[in-house]
């Protein structure tokens, strides 16, 4: 399967899912116009209560990622549909703010922070080239 997940996890599953589909879509594994499983099908697949893939799919979708159709279901948006956009960078500042906090109580420098961030960037944006040349 391509996604899993980590039931022992802090982080919700419906977060681990919503992360686990937006890798996909950086990878290439899921493409503009694919449909995804069925809420249903997945949280069969997972071993999971369906309204957790229920609330990241509706997460995916208030995000710009997914559309839902009555026919098709969940289906990946075209790139335009989710582009950075005002709402996000704010987004984007407000889920840094207790990042940074913390790192600051931890004693970690700027310096150390932003390379941890550049790392993780490379690391996507590796993924995203790959994926342009397949």
């Amino acid at each position: 399967m391509w996604l899993t997940i980590d039931l022992t996890s802090d982080v919700p599953i419906y977060t681990q899912i919503r992360n686990g589909i937006l890798t996909g879509i950086l990878s290439g594994e899921l493409t503009p116009g694919e449909s995804l499983p069925s809420v249903r099908q997945l949280a069969s697949d997972l071993g999971i209560n369906l309204h957790t893939v229920n609330k990241a799919y509706g997460v995916l979708k208030q995000e710009g990622f997914i559309q839902v159709h009555r026919k098709k279901g969940a289906v990946i948006n075209a790139p335009e549909m989710y582009r950075a956009d005002d709402g996000y960078y704010a987004r984007l500042r407000e889920q840094l703010h207790p990042l940074i906090a913390e790192a600051c109580c931890r004693g970690v420098s700027i310096d150390d922070f932003t390379d941890i961030c550049g790392q993780i960037y490379a690391h996507y944006q590796k993924e995203a080239r790959r994926n342009d040349h397949e």
